[in-house]
């Protein structure tokens, strides 16, 4: 397709004579082409000189302007080293032109003329850089390295940065490189020859592109975004670049490598620096401090340009100025900066593709992202009609009205129209986006909740005794007061923020994600005035806000299933067996962190809670045991026979936790015929599962960076804590079948395997339901229920009236007659209904007592819920602040704490009275209850 074919617009001339002059300099131009070359030249000298200086090529380019583009690329990508700098100059002139013309003329949008641009200097950076190294190789200079060396350039590459680096480079563009050398390509002891060598060539590569001859220059070329460039040589080691980022890289580095990619030279290794680098530009947590960097960055660059007044057109920077391009692209870069740690998808380097990214993901609003797309193509647009009339690297608007005519000339539009659309998208711009980076404060001072001593004992809390945390708490402190003072009881309210805030270590993170994130201030005083150890906890891993605007906070739980995919996911992304192991510690914290706010805030049932936290702990031991097993299996060889499952006891097992619950566990291995592991270091097979067990347990408890994961209790292990932690699967059969206590069978009625092999947890599941099946005599049952019951009554009496757990009548026993109705009638489901319908059917309970208890029983489980999610430890109604009382009345529908207390004293006496009558011991000379 012609050129002609594709115009959608045609600039005009601000000076006719030069654009007649133009035409009549290309006698064989089609005549429909006269009017773009004619309003082209006219409006800009420095096209006009490149169209009669390419007189003879240009005709042709312009019937096949795709072809004649691939082809000077081409061209430069294969340029011989002699002749090199004058075929270079020649090409640009040429991609200039056409792409000029085609910018012009609407007949490539914006992507397609900076994509154009790009591949172009991509091409030349190549070829420059494959000359300098000739040179260095022909010569001698370069240990070891020889022609056939220079197809990955000897291990040397050329990262592009920022506009280049995405694509995007603009009409007159600078290039900004990092030229970096694989170091391990060479003897220690040839590494100052060999860097010496490469510094040479980036010089030669550097004035291939930017030396003014009389042919023009190629690309001006910017070598300073290199770290510490005053002092270090413009190539260094790639290690040399690592230690720099990773003790001394600031924000702004970071950001730009956000765009970096490698444009010359050995890709396999520059991409694999730009890997290793990925923990320095993309961090784990949401990093809201970003924002401020950001925000500094754009007041300096400002001050130091004289651009922070108002917005007035002549003179105004498209670039830096006020709702210029920069603004765009530091609002999408700073977003990235914050969640591109834990979403990939948002690592992309182009602004525009960036900003759809972030919108897909929920970071910002779409119709936001449209309209930033909208203005940013607009902006770059105007910014090449600058740079179209001198090639300058201009961003300034004109200054006088000719200079106004000229560019509305080049926008094919009028002078008054020009003007109107700038002024309203240079001010749309900087709307939202300084909204951003600096958000609103409160006008109204709040009531004056603070006194001096509190504020001076404020500043001497580790979370504000740096400047910086001060500084951005400073800013936050009013909205945070305002809200405060909204809440029911201000005073109260605030010695519970002062609680969070003291065992706070460091500020800067959530102050900056609470001042981006009004909303999450309302969430923290909820919490910390409703649960002092859920406040405890989040002050210690204010991280998991994190999971709070990672966009699938408040979505549908997702099951264990769900679970299972998403921690796997997390720790693909970890490169050990320890990182591993602090992401699902950091995963399970945030998963947690949600069931708890969403049950605080009255989202989800405490039952509903109940079976959250169960899927949590499922999922974790589905995922983790296999990792432990690889683990293990790399000094001792893999599990020998056929493995081991996991069986979760108890509340695991019948899928019910609460926010601190412990994990009931027992090991069942099956070795088959083999006696010992293979490995590098072999065992024999019991202590092999004895010690995987071990390593399984000191994985869930260590107290890692980021904690422990739960507590685990193997009591429920045959012979309990005397028998081994792992037990065979033979040893297990035979133990259940011929030892075991009654209490044991009634254990098994709440277990289910969750982690490991399915053949051997097929065959665990099928045995468990057999020995539920076997036929019990009723009244010994009863007799070793009761003896059991008496003995816990005896040996572990209740904490206080919100000890629903233990005491008489309280969800212990309850759901140690259920065990015994699944037992006696071969009930395996592990839900206490479904043990006391079965309690029913075998006589110790009436159809009115079954139902009473099985309400009981949820009250009960609601209250457990409740208070773990209060405090871990037993719960003291006095001590309760007013959010955690309003919270514990809305959970368990009473209007007032006595009305509670009440209810709490006269179900526990009813369920007493009621297990008391099921679990009779009968006289032993009478035989009668």
């Amino acid at each position: 397709m012609t050129l002609v074919e594709m115009l959608t617009r045609c600039p005009r001339a601000h000076d006719p004579e030069r654009g007649a002059e133009a035409v009549a300099s290309l006698p064989t131009l089609q005549k429909e082409n006269v009017d773009l070359i004619r309003g082209t030249a006219g409006s800009s000298p420095y096209l006009a000189g490149l169209i009669t200086k390419e007189a003879t090529w240009l005709p042709k380019a312009l019937e096949a302007p795709e072809a004649a583009l691939a082809a000077e690329i081409a061209a430069a990508h294969a340029a011989p080293s002699e002749g090199i700098a004058e075929a270079l100059r020649r090409g640009k002139r040429r991609v200039a032109l056409l792409t000029a013309l085609a910018d012009l003329g609407g007949a490539w949008p914006l992507a397609k003329v900076t994509g154009a641009l790009t591949d172009f200097a991509d091409a030349a950076c190549h070829s420059a850089l494959r000359a300098g190294l000739a040179v260095q190789i022909k010569r001698g200079k370069l240990p070891g390295k020889t022609e056939d060396d220079l197809e990955d350039a000897a291990g040397m590459c050329v990262l592009a940065m920022g506009k280049m680096g995405a694509g995007e480079l603009n009409y007159s563009s600078d290039i900004d490189l990092i030229c970096l050398f694989d170091e391990t390509r060479f003897d220690p002891e040839d590494f100052h020859d060999a860097r010496a060598s490469f510094v040479r060539a980036t010089r030669a590569m550097a004035a291939t592109l930017s030396e003014m001859t009389a042919e023009g220059y190629v690309f001006r070329t910017d070598l300073r975004l290199r770290p510490d460039p005053a002092v270090t040589p413009v190539c260094i080691a790639m290690e040399a670049a690592e230690r720099y980022y990773e003790s001394l890289g600031r924000t702004w580095e970071r950001a730009a490598y956000i765009k970096a990619r490698v444009a010359a030279g050995d890709s396999l290794a520059g991409n694999r620096f730009l890997r290793d680098l990925s923990p320095f530009v993309w961090r784990k947590h949401l990093d809201f401090a970003a924002i401020q960097d950001a925000h500094d960055m754009r007041l300096a660059i400002r001050e130091h340009k004289g651009l922070g007044g108002p917005i007035t057109l002549p003179g105004h920077n498209m670039k830096l100025g006020r709702g210029g391009i920069r603004e765009i692209e530091f609002f999408t870069q700073t977003r990235q900066l914050i969640a591109g740690g834990r979403d990939p998808d948002l690592r992309t380097r182009g602004t525009v593709e960036s900003l759809q990214a972030l919108a897909q993901k929920g970071w910002v609003e779409t119709e936001m992202a449209d309209t930033l797309t909208d203005h940013y193509t607009a902006h770059r647009t105007v910014e090449h009609r600058l740079q179209m009339v001198q090639d300058a690297q201009t961003h300034s608007l004109p200054n006088s009205d000719a200079g106004f005519d000229r560019l509305a000339c080049l926008m094919d539009c009028e002078v008054a129209d020009l003007k109107a659309d700038l002024s309203e998208r240079l001010a749309a711009v900087h709307k939202m986006t300084e909204g951003f980076f600096a958000p609103a404060q409160p006008q109204d001072r709040p009531p004056h909740l603070l006194d001096e001593e509190m504020l001076t004992r404020w500043l001497s809390y580790p979370a504000l005794r740096s400047e910086r945390s001060r500084e951005i708490f400073r800013r936050l402190r009013p909205d945070l007061l305002a809200r405060l003072a909204q809440s029911s009881r201000p005073e109260e309210a605030l010695v519970a923020f002062d609680g969070f805030l003291r065992g706070l270590p460091a500020g800067v993170q959530l102050f900056s994600l609470l001042e981006a994130n009004p909303q999450l201030t309302d969430l923290l005083i909820d919490v910390t005035g409703t649960s002092p150890e859920l406040a405890q906890y989040l002050s210690r891993n204010a991280g998991v806000f994190d999971a709070v605007i990672a966009g699938d906070f408040f979505t549908d739980w997702p099951g264990q299933s769900g679970l299972e995919r998403l921690l796997h996911q997390r720790l693909d992304a970890e490169a050990d067996y320890e990182a591993r192991l602090d992401a699902t510690r950091r995963w399970s914290k945030e998963w947690h962190f949600r069931v708890g706010v969403h049950l605080l805030r009255g989202l989800i049932t405490p039952a509903a809670a109940a079976t959250q936290y169960a899927d949590i702990a499922r999922a974790v031991l589905s995922v983790l045991w296999p990792l432990v097993i690889d683990q293990f299996a790399r000094r001792h060889g893999p599990p020998p026979g056929r493995g081991a499952v996991v069986l979760g006891m108890g509340s695991l097992g019948a899928g019910h936790l609460n926010a601190g619950s412990d994990l009931d566990l027992i090991v069942i291995y099956d070795p088959l015929d083999h006696d010992m592991s293979e490995g590098e270091k072999p065992l024999s097979t019991r202590p092999y599962y004895a010690r995987l067990t071990q390593a399984l347990i000191t994985a869930l408890t260590a107290p890692m960076a980021q904690g422990r994961l739960f507590e685990v209790d193997m009591r429920l292990r045959p012979s309990g804590n005397q028998g081994p932690v792992a037990t065979s699967w033979a040893s297990f059969q035979s133990y259940q079948a011929e030892e075991a206590w009654v209490w044991e069978h009634l254990a098994l009625t709440r277990a289910t395997v969750v982690a490991g092999p399915p053949d051997l947890a097929e065959d665990v599941e099928m045995f468990r339901r057999e020995v539920i099946a076997l036929q019990r005599i009723t009244a010994g049952v009863v007799a070793e229920v009761a003896q059991m019951r008496a003995r816990i009554q005896a040996a572990k009496p209740p904490t206080s009236l919100w000890d629903a757990k233990i005491g008489p009548g309280r969800l212990q026993e309850i759901e140690l007659l259920a065990q015994a109705g699944a037992l006696l009638q071969g009930d395996s489901s592990g839900q206490t209904e479904a043990g006391l319908l079965a309690a029913v059917a075998s006589g110790l309970l009436d159809d009115a007592q079954g139902r009473e208890l099985t309400q009981l029983h949820a009250f009960y489980a609601r209250v457990h819920q409740v208070a773990r999610l209060l405090s871990d430890k037993p719960l003291d109604a006095q001590t309760l602040g007013p959010a955690g009382r309003s919270f514990l009345l809305r959970a368990l529908e009473e209007e007032t704490m006595q009305c509670l207390e009440d209810r709490l004293t006269a179900c526990y006496t009813r369920s007493a009275a009621i297990l008391d009558a099921a679990l009779a011991l009968p006289d032993p000379e009478t035989g009668a209850p």
